[in-house]
């Protein structure tokens, strides 16, 4: 019996496909090359934050089950790559795992089936890199004899709002009959299907997405350098500026970019622009080293501020609330709250973090200390940053109770309290 769709890569982009395309009535497996994974999830244990182990199980009830055998492929009517695209040491996407998935189902393709590729990467992998290692190895032509695409993934973790099934889906094929074929595909679970011109496209509009945040965060965390000296309430400002009902559209400072998305996504394109035509992406490039230079920024207004009660960073005790990349998961991918906490060592301070979503913070070895008493952490630290604003916690305590705050997201108010 043949299986309709095989997921490669079962981290926060693949599992919560596989969950919707499960939820549609689709028979699915799951390819992964970890043996952890693979054995958790047919045991009905997930590993991120975005599926509960109870929603693991009701996949297996469904028919889901996940392998590290690549012959699940041999009667696959789909494959969909879901693996990582790190940054690679020279500042463009490190394809290792990609190429790997894709040599894995080169060897596995039938006449008929749909090759999808998901993972983040500069326009032209797709047609450039991936389709010949498919055609030479299987002897088979894209577009004639299996169908070829590419659709980016748009999963946002901890998002109660947009999941895969109501977030439009971009779809480009290598031809237009390989974009239909896989907008038949996702328009099996997800509403609304967007065809893309072509591969490139679609690889495109990706990294615009990002790019587009990326540059935005990079303006506004520019600005509220300049604003803090000018003694200019940039908060203030952009709650004025937004009440404009059209040309306008709100970012808001912080102590950095993370996640895979905004800090790594734009550098694909930077790279690819480079690369081909020989010129800078001025933009992206600028905005880049902007909010990369937010955390020892931070570190250097909290220690101006501790200037102001007479003490030294050296040796003061620092609290850093709020530890991962975005409010309300565990997920610490690229969070700006690591290069803070080894910014903040190398001028002496000594660390502790509270984090309810983090049992164990590990950054390169140093030592942060993780506190489970807010109230007490707040009581006994010389100044307390606020990095991330999870919902679950209690901004009045923190307001009320910290004898210095640097609030990066401007959530706080009070006389102790100082926004970035």
């Amino acid at each position: 019996m043949a299986t309709d769709l095989v997921v490669i890569g079962l981290g926060y982009v693949g599992l919560p496909l596989v969950q919707a395309a499960c939820r549609s009535g689709l028979s699915v497996i799951g390819l992964d090359n970890s043996e952890k994974v693979v054995s958790g999830l047919n045991s009905g244990i997930s590993h991120i934050d975005d599926i509960s182990d109870t929603e693991v199980s009701e996949l297996v009830r469904l028919g889901f089950r996940a392998s590290t055998d690549s012959s699940v492929l041999d009667d696959a009517a789909a494959a969909v790559i879901c693996v990582p695209t790190p940054l690679g040491s020279e500042g463009g996407p490190d394809l290792a795992y990609v190429l790997s998935a894709t040599r894995t189902v080169s060897k596995h393709l039938t006449p008929g089936m749909l090759v999808v590729l998901e993972s983040t990467t500069y326009p032209g992998t797709t047609d450039e890199e991936i389709r010949p290692i498919l055609e030479e190895a299987s002897q088979l032509k894209a577009g004639s004899d299996f169908n070829l695409a590419f659709s980016p993934e748009r999963v946002d973790p901890g998002n109660p709002v947009y999941g895969i099934n109501n977030t439009p889906k971009i779809v480009g094929g290598h031809t237009p009959a390989c974009t239909e074929r896989a907008a038949e595909l996702y328009g099996r679970f997800v509403e609304t299907v967007v065809r893309a011109s072509g591969t490139r496209e679609a690889e495109m509009a990706k990294l615009l997405e990002n790019t587009y945040r990326q540059v935005n965060i990079g303006l506004v965390n520019e600005l509220v350098q300049f604003c803090h000296r000018l003694d200019i309430d940039l908060w203030n400002v952009i709650d004025i500026a937004k009440t404009k009902p059209f040309g306008f559209q709100a970012f808001y400072p912080g102590p950095g970019v993370g996640g895979h998305c905004i800090p790594i996504d734009p550098m694909y394109l930077s790279f690819n622009v480079r690369a081909r035509l020989g010129a800078p992406s001025l933009f992206i490039e600028t905005a880049q080293a902007v909010n990369n230079g937010m955390p020892a920024y931070v570190a250097r207004r909290a220690q101006d501020l501790l200037n102001t009660v007479g003490k030294p960073m050296k040796n003061s005790r620092v609290l850093i609330i709020g530890v991962t990349y975005k409010p309300d998961i565990a997920d610490q991918r690229e969070s700006p709250a690591e290069p803070l906490a080894l910014q903040l060592a190398e001028m002496g301070a000594s660390l502790t973090y509270f984090d309810p979503f983090v049992d164990a913070w590990d950054v390169h070895g140093l030592n942060v200390g993780r506190q489970t008493d807010l109230n007490e952490a707040l009581t006994t630290c010389d100044i307390a940053l606020l990095i991330q604003n999870h919902s679950t916690l209690d901004l009045e305590l923190i307001a009320n109770h910290a004898p210095l705050i640097l609030d990066t997201r401007g959530k706080l108010d009070g006389p102790n309290v100082e926004r970035l």
